[in-house]
């Protein structure tokens, strides 16, 4: 049974009813270190028990196996509860390496039909290519997918990690869902441009990296070391002097936690939640306590006084190092 604990919101002015917050499942299929299937599916199972029904993937996460991992977890559970939003286009080899992006229409069309096959299902809610191919024309992108609604297998179109350019130039073929993009305390780019053009043209924000991949939490101490197949072990925050910085203003962060009477995580995703109604934080959890601990932001109130408080706490231009390595920010079209 579900309960009323999280509350709903519509994704965009076109997008579905979507739960407040939603679930990430990229670190359960190895991006952070090693995993448990059996706790990941536990921890999805406590995400849609909870209200849940947002959980977000990429056909290229653990080389399909977390679209594998999702579609077990939801399989007996009616279709209609669950919100499926998967990325795609992003090519990986054998050995996990990275091989660029493919969002010609046929490549769009081949990896959907793989991913139905994998997540168990007859349709996707959201679908949207991980980042922009600078080989295809956004709006041929675009109109494949159109024509994969038309057809019946994806029933919304989203975007990930594009400038408003690109937005306008998308959302001419098609109406966009929602703008999946990174923003958290610490990561507030999208605040000069790319959110005033989301809202212009009615579409919603799926807030990835809210707790900055962990460090706007209690997790990640200056002691912390991460694995060699853990994104942050190659992450510019996570390095030397800056992962020091960084930590500084954690610390900071974390007084006025201790102030609340919360987690310094369940501050990080209260704040974002505040930034407006069209803006939902995806989550990332492999721990059902992860879950429980997110769910428990949405009690967490904070007054005009206490957001400036955090604010001044942690300036936006106080950051250490960029939220990507080199190579994978000039992948960005959100960074042009």
């Amino acid at each position: 049974m579900t309960t009323s604990k999280i509350s709903t919101t519509r994704l965009g002015s076109t997008g579905p009813t979507v739960s407040r917050i939603g679930l990430g499942a990229m670190g359960m299929s190895g991006m952070y270190g090693a995993a448990d299937d059996a706790e990941s599916t536990a921890t999805i199972h406590a995400a849609l028990d909870s209200g849940a029904n947002l959980i977000d993937t990429g056909d290229f996460y653990g080389a399909g196996h977390n679209e594998m991992l999702i579609g077990k977890a939801i399989a007996g559970r009616p279709r209609e509860d669950v919100i499926l939003s998967v990325k795609f286009g992003a090519m990986r080899g054998p050995g996990g390496t990275w091989d660029g992006f493919d969002s010609r229409p046929a490549a769009v069309r081949n990896s959907l039909g793989y991913s139905l096959q994998r997540l168990g299902v007859d349709y996707v809610d959201i679908y949207r290519p991980a980042r922009l191919d600078p080989n295809v024309p956004i709006e041929d992108t675009i109109g494949a997918i159109a024509e994969l609604i038309e057809a019946g297998y994806v029933r919304h179109i989203g975007l990930s990690e594009v400038g408003a350019d690109t937005i306008r130039r998308a959302a001419a073929v098609h109406p966009i869902a929602d703008l999946q993009i990174e923003y958290s305390l610490i990561s507030r780019g999208i605040e000069a441009e790319i959110l005033p053009v989301a809202r212009e043209l009615g579409i919603g924000i799926t807030a990835y990296g809210v707790l900055s991949r962990g460090l706007l939490s209690d997790s990640v101490r200056r002691e912390t070391t991460f694995a060699a197949n853990d994104f942050r072990a190659h992450s510019p925050r996570f390095q030397g002097e800056n992962f020091t910085q960084n930590l500084n203003l954690v610390d900071a962060l974390a007084k006025i936690a201790a102030q609340q009477g919360v987690l310094v995580a369940q501050l990080a995703i209260a704040w974002v939640l505040t930034r407006g109604e069209d803006i939902v934080p995806v989550i990332g959890a492999r721990r059902r306590e992860r879950w429980t601990e997110t769910v428990g932001a949405l009690d967490v109130q904070l007054s005009a006084e206490d957001l400036a408080v955090i604010e001044a706490a942690v300036p936006a231009d106080q950051i250490a190092g960029d939220r990507y390595a080199t190579a994978q920010m000039a992948l960005l079209d959100s960074e042009r």
